[in-house]
């Protein structure tokens, strides 16, 4: 019987305890609603990504680390546009292989005329 009222006793102190904390809560009252964070600063959809876009973007953080659609959705712009550069890289090295292969001259540094000089042409 002495155990069943050192219960109730005990219950009855948690329970203003709790009451207390959440009744006076300090003058801020509840929290207010946060709007979910969402990625503010997103890869330009206008044109083509720079480094300097890559290292700024941030993803921000949530319960269980990053936002899965914001991380899959930069990765798969950043691998469209890695792979369409590989692409024009592979098209204008094919472009200058056939080029030296049908005896096109290069022209090089040392062919054009000095700076500050006519081209070797006398007035």
């Amino acid at each position: 019987m002495v155990m069943f009222l050192f219960l109730v006793v005990a219950l009855a102190v948690v329970v203003a305890a709790v009451t207390l904390a959440v009744v006076s809560g300090g003058d801020s009252g509840p929290l207010p609603e946060a709007a979910p964070e969402r990625l503010c600063d997103a890869l330009p959809p206008d044109r083509p990504v720079a480094r300097g876009d890559v290292e700024r973007l941030r993803f921000p953080l949530v319960v269980r680390g990053y936002r899965m659609t914001d991380v899959d959705d930069a990765l798969g712009r950043l691998g469209a546009e890695l792979a369409e550069r590989d692409a024009r890289i592979a098209d204008l090295e094919s472009a200058l292989a056939g080029a030296r292969a049908a005896g096109v001259p290069q022209r090089h540094d040392h062919d054009r005329p000095a700076p500050g000089t006519d081209g070797g042409q006398e007035r």
